[in-house]
């Protein structure tokens, strides 16, 4: 079982996280808005994903791409990033997601963009 941690910007899909539960109730997921960092901005919450080791899960690919890079440029730490364009069917984004969770181990994703 992955120990794979995951935090969820405020606009991803929650039928997608729903989804991803469901299969897999052991699933380490938080959404943003369930934090203290709820509304703050991109290098607010990308600050607290780091702080604690979680990938961020968003459909942001827009903005938050530009705070991540910056991050990593500064060598500051990032778990990860991974991005679901909102034109994916949801069915098809919970099995991907589900597949690299399953497969990957931790820190696979550091400083990576998905």
């Amino acid at each position: 079982m992955s120990k794979l941690k995951f935090l969820a910007d405020e606009n991803f899909n929650g039928r997608i996280l729903r989804g991803l539960l469901r299969r897999n109730p052991d699933l380490d997921v938080l959404r943003v808005q369930d934090t203290e960092v709820a509304e703050a901005d991109d290098p607010v919450m990308l600050e607290w994903a780091a702080q604690s080791g979680r990938i961020l899960l968003t459909h942001d690919v827009n903005t938050v791409t530009k705070y991540v890079y910056e991050r990593i440029a500064e060598g500051k730490p990032m778990p990860g990033v991974f991005e679901i364009k909102r034109s994916m069917p949801i069915g098809l984004a919970i099995e991907q997601l589900l597949i690299v969770i399953v497969a990957s181990f931790e820190g696979e994703w550091e400083n990576q963009i998905q």
